[in-house]
């Protein structure tokens, strides 16, 4: 079982800067992929970026070249730079990570989620 507790989260104008932070406590030695999911109103949950292990990471299209997601692994805990915010990145932000169970499975662990609010 893995704990992750997000912060970080705010109000910020247009064209600003967040960084969220995640850190995972419990079973976090089998932790492979740490990553970022946000859920806008009345919209489906979303990736945002993702970090492996090996820290290959991948970005959704609409945040490539803004957003900048990192691990410490020594502090169990996975980061996201969001830069050059805009109204359209608001939304509930949701850490995940994946723990390798074995014979190629994985259980998905998330955390409360954190409210981040763009305005004009």
């Amino acid at each position: 079982q893995v704990q992750l507790v997000e912060s970080g989260g705010g109000l910020v104008q247009a064209g600003g800067s967040l960084r969220l932070s995640c850190a995972a406590s419990g079973n976090t030695f089998s932790i492979n992929t740490m990553g970022w999911y946000r859920q806008a109103p009345g919209k489906q949950r979303e990736l945002v970026a993702v970090i492996t292990s090996g820290e290959d990471t991948n970005y959704a299209d609409s945040v490539k070249g803004r957003f900048t997601i990192s691990r410490d692994n020594a502090k169990n805990t996975v980061y996201l730079q969001m830069s050059s915010l805009k109204p359209e990145d608001t939304a509930v932000y949701y850490c995940n990570t994946k723990t390798d169970v074995g014979l190629g499975f994985h259980l998905d662990s998330w955390g409360q989620g954190t409210q981040v609010t763009v305005s004009l």
